[in-house]
């Protein structure tokens, strides 16, 4: 889970690298070209029918995977670095309130005390001019950022619920290889209409994208079969600590109080969900 949580990093580290030139339509197409091609030779490999039982479920789980993959793209490339990371990693608490609404799950205190956190992370991290008037704490995000990463959480979160709706019927390779399939088609009008021509590095970072989603998917499924989902779920976490070095390290980003502490009620409304007792499942993050 570690290794996960690293790699998942090095994904949206190569995403923001490749996006000071190219546009997240570009790089959202680049991920689905390679995980297409490399999720069809998993399951051929592992001698897996690729088209599995419940199509449409299937294909709606790509779709919304898909969109949740455009806001969090974009959010990357627009948002700073952390700040990006943690709004992705609302998708926990968004993901139960969907399941309360939808598979008729109970809310209880847990996940309220969880919600609260959460909201107060978010407001701590965006600071709208709202409640913060004209002071100097106001933040100056790009609303559209916000609300993008926000949209993409949202998503995320269907695509958990979905997942949990379709129960025992789908081969989870089979699942995970619907969701290039359905992006590359949708993608594919959307980075021609702004396509600009790859620099030989940014054809290699563009491949790391692909690669490091790959891989860190991999880790992340042996992770979740070694360790209770909840337990070994909460490890990705980790990637907003590595988000906010990358952000020193790379963009000269050094994030403030208040960032730090939405963050951290953030992590921690998430932790409340995430960690569960052993046997329990709880609610695992669905990272794009």
């Amino acid at each position: 889970m570690v290794a996960s949580a690293f790699f998942f990093s090095l994904m949206s580290l190569l995403v923001k690298l490749a996006g000071s030139h190219l546009h997240s339509h570009q790089i959202v197409l680049a991920r689905g070209v390679v995980c297409l091609v490399l999720s069809w030779g998993w399951l051929r490999s592992h001698g897996i029918p690729p088209w599995g039982n419940n199509r449409r479920a299937l294909l709606l789980r790509g779709l919304i995977g898909t969109l949740a993959l455009l806001c969090f793209f974009y959010t990357l490339v627009t948002l700073p670095f952390a700040e990006s990371v943690v709004l992705q990693h609302l998708n926990p608490i968004f993901a139960a309130l969907l399941a309360a609404l939808l598979l008729k799950e109970r809310i209880g205190a847990r996940l309220a005390v969880a919600t609260a956190l959460c909201v107060a992370g978010v407001l701590a991290i965006t600071r709208p001019a709202t409640l913060f008037g004209g002071s100097e704490l106001a933040g100056h995000l790009p609303a559209l950022g916000i609300a993008a990463g926000l949209a993409g959480a949202v998503c995320s979160s269907l695509i958990f619920v979905l997942i949990r709706s379709l129960g025992t019927t789908e081969d989870p390779l089979v699942v995970v290889f619907y969701f290039p399939l359905v992006t590359v088609p949708v993608v594919l009008p959307l980075a021609l209409a702004v396509w600009v021509w790859p620099t030989p590095l940014e054809w290699l970072i563009l491949l790391g994208v692909g690669v490091a989603t790959q891989l860190a998917q991999v880790h992340m499924t042996r992770g979740l079969t070694l360790e209770p989902a909840g337990r070994a779920s909460s490890i990705l976490y980790l990637q907003v600590a590595l988000a906010a070095l990358w952000g020193v390290l790379f963009f000269d980003e050094i994030p403030n109080a208040l960032t730090l502490i939405g963050a951290t009620l953030i992590v921690a409304g998430t932790l409340i969900l995430v960690l569960r007792g052993r046997g329990d499942r709880g609610i695992v993050p669905t990272p794009e």
